[in-house]
């Protein structure tokens, strides 16, 4: 059995600060609890969650000629990430968000665009994505990936045997024609409640997965925040709980989402016990700041899993 994962899109560094419930006037300082810096986006945050909690993966994405691309791609490094497909653009600078998390956990951002967004697919790629068990999906929208080139990649993983997930950024217009071509080799199909409904016009989330289960995908799990999640696979319709916490940054809640259930998956877990798993990473990332938040490692939350409590299906 083939193992480890390739993510591929987006890769960001976040810096995260908390709380910040006001701006100062002029040019006044305010003390805050504490500020963080880490590697993010769907693909470089979900590989960093990945390689946290165990699973073997290498990130295809992109990182500007800059200090901070420095910084992200030792940060990878140190976690564990394989960054030898994570290219350098010369004269582009790194894409970076700075998100000013209030004393709610809500998390007005100011992205600068940088090479993050420029994630390509080439011959090394595409070995590596027949090589491995699993690929995550991370680049809808991506110029270049959107009109074949990422179709072509998920193709030859599907093919290949890779187990296939994909997930979604702020979704543009153009992304429901790219699902389009991307979900016929796409096993778990993982969009926010947010982008399933605006995608599909859908007033609810099993109307939502219906129509991506119709344009190809073999299941959908809608990721919900506080909500929980709501998972149509093979075996069934499932109305996920979240656990009751007290969230300090959400921010990277969707990726490690994503990534607690291709770990759970990558270690022979049921697909549903799987979405337990996913639902605790996301639980204890939530718990802290920036990318990792309070995770650890997957026994740690595979026992946090089991000692969290949940709230009511809503």
């Amino acid at each position: 059995m083939k193992t480890g994962l390739l993510t591929i899109g987006l890769t960001t560094l976040d810096v995260v600060a908390s709380p910040i419930d006001r701006l100062p006037e002029g040019e006044g300082t305010t003390l805050i609890r504490g500020i963080a810096c880490a590697p993010a986006g769907t693909a470089g945050g979900a590989a960093m969650v990945a390689a946290t909690l165990g699973v073997p993966v290498m990130l295809a994405s992109a990182l500007g000629s800059d200090l901070t691309g420095r910084f992200v791609r030792m940060a990878l490094d140190e976690a564990g990430v394989d960054t030898t497909l994570l290219p350098v653009l010369d004269g582009m600078p790194t894409s970076t968000t700075v998100l000013a998390v209030d004393s709610q956990g809500r998390r007005p951002n100011f992205h600068a665009l940088g090479a993050g967004m420029l994630a390509a697919v080439n011959e090394e790629v595409l070995a590596a994505a027949r090589r491995v068990g699993f690929v995550h999906y991370a680049g809808v929208g991506g110029p270049k990936l959107d009109g074949g080139a990422g179709a072509e990649l998920l193709q030859a993983a599907h093919e290949a045997g890779a187990v296939v997930t994909c997930d979604l950024i702020s979704p543009q217009a153009s992304a429901f024609a790219e699902l389009g071509r991307l979900l016929p080799f796409v096993d778990y199909f993982m969009p926010s409640a947010a982008e399933a409904l605006a995608l599909t016009g859908s007033t609810d989330l099993d109307a939502a997965a219906n129509a991506f289960l119709g344009m190809g995908a073999k299941a959908c799990i809608i990721k919900n925040g506080g909500k929980g999640s709501y998972a149509v696979l093979p075996e069934g319709r499932f109305a996920l709980p979240a656990h009751v916490i007290t969230p300090v940054d959400t921010t990277s809640c969707g990726d490690s989402y994503c990534a607690g259930f291709i770990a759970a998956l990558s270690r022979g877990w049921a697909p549903l016990d799987a979405c337990r798993f996913a639902t605790a990473t996301a639980a204890l990332v939530a718990q802290g700041l920036a990318t990792l938040g309070k995770l650890n490692s997957f026994e740690a939350t595979e026992a946090a899993m089991r000692a969290m409590p949940l709230a009511e299906v809503g």
